[in-house]
């Protein structure tokens, strides 16, 4: 068993301060200390789990099922880094990093940025720098690449969720709980979900995590 650090971004009720951090605590996020910035309600972790992923999944459960009506917004460290947040997590220097970028060192073919282009900073996706790094034997720990990888899965079916999650008392609730399953397949399977985007395969503890609503309907001996 390892500790795992990790931040949670969670949207809670308006005003909801008093007894938040007593019903975290009661809930299992003793390992977690409760802050706020600009009124953004976050839980830095440090959570012994056999993995990266199992500590964020327990650590999500644990927030949304205390009762308040909270919800995991995403997980941070951010997938979305600079030329500098680059040369930080790797240990190198600024400058060797803009070379790299700039083809001047290594073979040429560092990761295009994902947004930034024509803005004042270039932002880059930290699971696709960590995996370059790693093929090019640059990267001596692995499991830099293998969190980055479980930090991008888990934030993008957080993202996915926020308009599919059903609810009980929708109109449509039949309809929805029907598009979640396929959902569900795709993400199992790592298959397309609509012409041009695929999911990467998510394991099937986060699948039930992120998409409770249809667990009794769903063969999760499938997955």
């Amino acid at each position: 068993m390892k500790f795992h650090e990790f931040t949670l971004v969670i949207e809670t009720p308006r005003n909801l301060h008093d007894g938040l951090e007593d019903a975290l605590f009661e809930a299992g996020c003793d390992d977690a200390t409760l802050s706020f910035r600009k009124g953004i309600a976050y839980l830095d972790f440090d959570r012994e789990a056999g993995d990266f992923e199992s500590a964020i999944i327990s650590a999500i459960q644990q927030v949304e099922d205390t009762g308040l009506n909270l919800w995991v917004k995403r997980v941070e460290p951010s997938d979305l880094v600079t030329s500098s947040e680059i040369a930080r997590r790797m240990g190198r220097t600024r400058q060797s990093v803009q070379q790299l970028i700039a083809g001047i060192r290594g073979e040429g073919d560092f990761p295009l940025p994902v947004a930034g282009v024509t803005a004042k900073t270039m932002l880059w996706s930290w699971q696709e720098v960590a995996g370059w790094f790693l093929r090019n034997k640059k990267l001596k720990d692995k499991t830099i690449y293998e969190n980055a990888e479980v930090l991008k899965q888990i934030n993008e079916s957080l993202e996915s969720r926020k308009n599919e999650m059903p609810k009980k008392h929708h109109p449509n609730y039949e309809a929805i709980k029907e598009k979640d399953r396929r959902i569900c397949i795709a993400y199992s399977s790592g298959a397309k979900i609509s012409p041009g985007i695929s999911r990467p395969c998510c394991s099937s503890q986060l699948i039930r995590q992120l998409f409770p609503a249809i667990e009794l309907e769903y063969d999760w001996n499938l997955v």
